[in-house]
Formats: structure tokens, sequence, C-alpha cells
């Protein structure tokens, strides 16, 4: 800790961004700033519909308002800094910005992957023991569940954010990302192969664990549905699944790629576009995903939207 304290007197870090000032970088920039408006303002009613409404107050919904809170802090983590920094052209991170934004993006993203992958647990109770879906999945175990998922996700965003805060940075300041994780390593002036192997484990436990689970629990819901007699109980069942496969895959394919990839094949410039990705347009998907195929996440806008006309009317 004492190099962290010796290092936050330093004037940080220049965090180089995504866009320069082209005429086709102000577009991107202003589709981004869309997407995140639509993802800060699908998460917040998200939030506010599953609090407001008793139809909502069950395990899955309780997980989706957990999801949404992790997806509304992972995108005010990063985009708000990375806005702030190509409107004024200041592009600079102070020396414990960049270890808070280390910090919370790697608990929220661990925190994210963990909780999607519990979450197919859910989906195999309601499918394979719907009879028993009270006592398998009461409040004590949904706070469990929830709790788990923030515990693990905050002790791997503490553990990299303290290894990588004492490793001494030396020379360029310059992170080629447009925020501190992962490019800051590059900089460090003595060897991290230790940290970087830290930094592999932690993140081979946080995708694989939850992912592993993935696979058994659809192994087996797979096994229930191809053991349903009715073709229309079959569709009804995969239904249920289709949102959570979705938010799944969307996660994984991104996660894996960017941080399970040999070192050798990784560019800056494609990290940066898959990390845009990452940081904002998924959580912009999650909200959509889970409200527009889901009737009662609908019928309860639909409530809410009534509401709102009948009280203008008085």
């Amino acid at each position: 800790m004492g190099i962290w304290l010796n290092q936050s007197s330093i004037d940080g870090f220049i965090l180089l961004g995504i866009f320069s000032h082209s005429q086709t970088d102000l577009v991107l920039f202003s589709v981004v700033m869309v997407v995140f408006t639509v993802a800060i303002c699908g998460n917040v009613l998200l939030l506010f519909l599953i609090y407001i409404d008793p139809r909502l107050h069950k395990p899955m919904y309780f997980f989706l308002s957990q999801l949404s809170l992790m997806d509304l802090m992972l995108v005010c983590n990063i985009t708000p800094k990375m806005a702030v920094n190509f409107l004024s052209g200041r592009k600079s991170i102070s020396f414990v910005g960049c270890g808070i934004q280390i910090g919370f993006f790697v608990s929220l993203v661990g925190s994210e992957g963990l909780l999607l992958g519990l979450m197919s647990y859910d989906r195999y109770v309601v499918i394979s023991h719907p009879l028993h879906y009270p006592v398998l999945m009461s409040q004590r175990v949904c706070l469990q569940i929830a709790g788990s998922s923030w515990a693990f996700g905050i002790l791997d965003g503490i553990i990299q954010m303290v290894a990588a805060m004492n490793l001494p940075y030396c020379g360029s300041r310059n992170v080629d990302h447009f925020f501190c994780v992962p490019a800051l390593l590059k900089l460090a002036c003595t060897d991290t192969s230790l940290f970087d192997t830290l930094l592999f484990a932690c993140c081979v436990f946080m995708l694989l664990l939850p992912f592993s689970i993935i696979v058994a629990s659809y192994a087996h819901i797979l096994r229930a549905v191809l053991h349903m007699h009715s073709a229309q109980a079959r569709k009804k069942a995969l239904a249920t699944c289709s949102s959570h496969l979705t938010a799944v895959s969307l996660f994984y394919r991104t996660a894996m790629f960017i941080y399970l990839r040999p070192r050798r094949h990784q560019a800056p410039s494609h990290d940066k576009v898959v990390s845009i990705f990452y940081t904002v347009l998924t959580p912009m998907l999650n909200p959509l995903i889970y409200s527009l195929r889901n009737r009662e996440v609908m019928g309860a806008v639909r409530k809410g939207l009534d509401h709102c006309r009948t009280s203008s009317q008085h």
C-alpha cells in the first residue's frame, strides 16, 4: 500500500481514448452517448417497475433488479469519464481515480458474471422442479445467491485493484484505452508476469465457474424438456430460458474474447471496440432482452402508463 500512497502524488495518467475529433468519430461518439442514455433509462425503469409492482416480486425479478443495478453502476463507472475527457480534450485521470475505476469495473463484471451463472439454477428449478420452486428458491436462497455474487465480485475487484496500484509506474503515462483496465499494466516498469498470472487465474475462476454452472443447469433443463410429452410445454419451457440465454451469450462471448485470449493475440484497437460493446451496449440490451420478451414486465409498463394517464387527466 506504501507504493500506492507514494504514487498518488504523481500527475496520474493520460487516457488516449477511442475517438478522435474527425466527423466519423463525432457521429460514433454521439451514438455511444445515445446508447448510454438508453442504458441508464432502461435499467432505472426496470428497477422502478420491479420495486413498485407486486406481480414482479418473484425470485427471477429480484435477480433482474440486481443485474440492472450492476449494469447501471458499470455504465456510470466508465462512460461519463470517457465523455468528459473527449469533450474537454484533457484526457487525464488521477492515480487514485484509476485505482477506483479498476476496483469498480472488476467487481461489477465479476459480480454480473457470477449472478448470470447462478440465475441458470433458478431456470433449472422452475422447469425441472416447479412444485418445489417456492422452497428451493426461498427469499433466503435468493439473498444468498445475490450476496455471494456481490461478495466474490467485490473480493476479485479489491485483489486486482490493490495488486495493480502497488506496481511501480514510470516513463510514459499514456494509457492506450478509454479506461484503466487492463491497458494500465503495460506502463509498469517491472516484470508483471506474476500479476498477469494472478489476473488470468482470477478471470478463469470468475468466468469458468459460473459458465460451468450454466452448462450443468441447461444440460438438466434440456433433459427435462426432452421428457415432456406436450409440444406446447416444451415450447413454453424453452421460451422461459430464452432471455437468460441471450444475456449469457452476450456477456460471456465478449468477456472470454477480452480476458481469455493469449497476450500475443491482443490488439489495443480490437480491445477498445469490444470494450465499448461490453461497457455500454450490453447494459443497454439487458433490460430490453428481459422486458420486450416478458409479458409480466410489459404488463407492468402498461399499468404504469395507464396510471400516469389517469393522474394527468385528474
